[in-house]
């Protein structure tokens, strides 16, 4: 489903845009990071020069793979939240594993979250469920999004079951067409 000019705002969802997604030999490293992070960016610039809102979500597991205490959980440096920038912490996959979070989605009406980031299969598609379960929209920028590396099989053929499972819960866009929108909204 395409924006529109009469459509809810957007709300750009950063997930996850950690250190620890892009370090090679890192158990839950981003095979298309790069590519992904680059995108993610774009549209980061693209809402902070519009003056329109971003979130950013954080992994802070506890886990010993994810070690919240290691410079691996720092924020990608050019993603790093500015003043004013909502930011929320999740310990568990969903973003709804934050009070602080479930308490603002539980505030706002009428909005939609754009997502983008990491952790596709994890962080992305959880929330996405958790959201649609609670009647929260969600769109995601699927070339903006990447996957961690799969234990086995052909990482675009995990990838889009990943993609093809959110579908069920989100409407797919990709960053093309977002910011090609968005710039009519801009006006």
């Amino acid at each position: 489903m395409p924006v529109s000019l009469h459509d809810d705002p957007l709300v750009l969802v950063c997930a996850d845009l950690q250190v620890e997604y892009l370090t090679p030999g890192r158990r839950h490293v981003i095979l298309d990071g790069d590519a992904a992070t680059s995108r993610c960016l774009e549209l980061l610039t693209l809402w902070r020069s519009n003056h329109w809102p971003v979130m950013h979500l954080k992994r802070i597991a506890q886990a010993a793979w994810f070690n919240p205490s290691s410079r691996l959980t720092d924020w990608i440096a050019e993603a790093r939240p500015r003043p004013g920038e909502m930011t929320f912490e999740h310990p568990l996959p969903s973003a709804y594993s934050s009070s602080r979070f479930v308490d603002y989605m539980s505030s706002v009406r009428n909005v939609r979250c754009v997502v983008t980031g990491f952790s596709l299969d994890e962080t992305i598609l959880a929330t996405v469920v958790e959201g649609f379960h609670r009647s929260h929209r969600y769109q995601v920028v699927v070339d903006a999004a990447a996957c961690r590396q799969p234990g086995t099989g052909e990482a675009a053929a995990y990838k889009q079951s990943v993609v093809n499972v959110i579908a069920n819960f989100a409407t797919l866009q990709s960053s093309a067409e977002l910011i090609r929108i968005s710039g009519a909204v801009a006006v």
